[in-house]
């Protein structure tokens, strides 16, 4: 077996990492950390997480027992930690934003503070696309929750070259604001309620125009809404067709989907006619896209969902973790959806 250690584990993602990985059959958590918590129980903090024996330490990086690291951390903070845990030579899943920038100066621009780590590169960790760079890494950085659903849902359009526009609205549970409470996710302002949120300048925009510019310079433009359930992520994505392709056919753009993402276990294409549902993704590291659709000005709409906890955040992070660790990618990973 493999050992894990979890760094900042009292968190949203770090609760979603023991529950899937207490089933995993090739890799054991070992070691969690959090400084609030130190000497307290895992199921004091994650009810859900009983008889796992683990208990929260305030170990320093360096000398936790592992053969990965997951270091579930605010930005800023992963910065400080990474440097230590590669030194020690173990490999390193970072579920902030600190590493998934190949310009440093851009996470400054949008996360608002020093990169104090621009020597340490990690493999973008969205297997879909950079799998072969993934297997070679030691740190993976993985992606975030809004960029997933919006990257693997416009991917295909960008890569063959198909459109010049994308606006990407997207719509996200509460779950993704993190453990900790606010005035924007308290219950009264949240429940019954539709809140568009950085309408223009949301950081995750620059993420998603990274990876998207990398296979085409094509103009994006992204709208994060706050609606009141608890986990998944929602993205429609409105492309528009240049004038190369305005004859594309809903037929041949779905083709040009299944081309390529053929073999890739996690991404489902729906049906014509069918339409992704939360529900159908909740609890699963599945992305389910769907859509496929032209309308007479030339716009491509395509839908996708995720539970932003699981594909969006902890279940990619195994699944990075399994290609690093050279072991079957869908290992501890299969289980459906919660629907309803």
């Amino acid at each position: 077996m493999f050992k894990a250690a979890i760094i900042g584990a009292s968190g949203y993602t770090g609760g979603e990492l023991l529950r899937m990985l207490s089933n995993h059959p090739e890799v054991e958590v070992t070691e969690i950390t959090s400084r609030q918590y130190d000497g307290t129980p895992a199921h004091k903090i994650h009810p859900h997480i009983r008889d796992s024996g683990l208990v929260f330490t305030n170990k320093s990086p360096s000398y936790l027992d592992a053969d990965v690291v997951f270091t579930a951390t605010p930005h800023g903070a992963s910065m400080k930690i990474v440097p230590e845990l590669l030194e020690t030579g173990t490999k390193v899943v970072d579920l902030s934003g600190d590493y998934r920038y190949r310009d440093t100066a851009v996470y400054e621009k949008w996360y608002g503070m020093e990169h104090t780590d621009s020597e340490n590169k990690g493999a973008f960790g969205l297997p879909e696309l950079y799998r072969d760079e993934i297997k070679k890494a030691q740190l993976v950085a993985n992606p975030g929750c809004f960029p997933t659903g919006a990257i693997l849902s416009s991917y295909p359009l960008v890569k063959n070259g198909i459109v010049e526009r994308i606006i990407i609205d997207s719509k996200s549970g509460v779950s993704g604001a993190g453990v900790n409470a606010s005035a924007t996710t308290h219950y009264p302002n949240i429940a019954d309620n539709l809140n568009p949120y950085k309408i223009t300048t949301h950081r995750h925009s620059s993420e998603i125009k990274q990876e998207l510019h990398g296979f085409d310079e094509v103009k994006v433009s992204f709208t994060p809404h706050l609606i009141p359930v608890i986990r998944g992520i929602q993205t429609t994505s409105h492309s528009f067709i240049n004038d190369e392709n305005k004859d594309i056919t809903p037929d041949e753009l779905r083709k040009i989907y299944e081309k390529e993402y053929k073999g890739e276990y996690f991404i489902k294409l729906m049906d014509e006619g069918e339409i992704p549902h939360l529900s159908s993704v909740r609890g699963s590291n599945f992305v389910h896209i769907g859509g496929f659709e032209i309308d007479d000005t030339g716009r491509i709409v395509m839908l996708s969902c995720i539970d932003n906890l699981v594909k969006g955040a902890s279940g990619q992070a195994i699944q990075n973790m399994n290609i690093i660790l050279g072991i079957n990618e869908q290992a501890g990973l299969t289980h459906l959806g919660l629907h309803p």
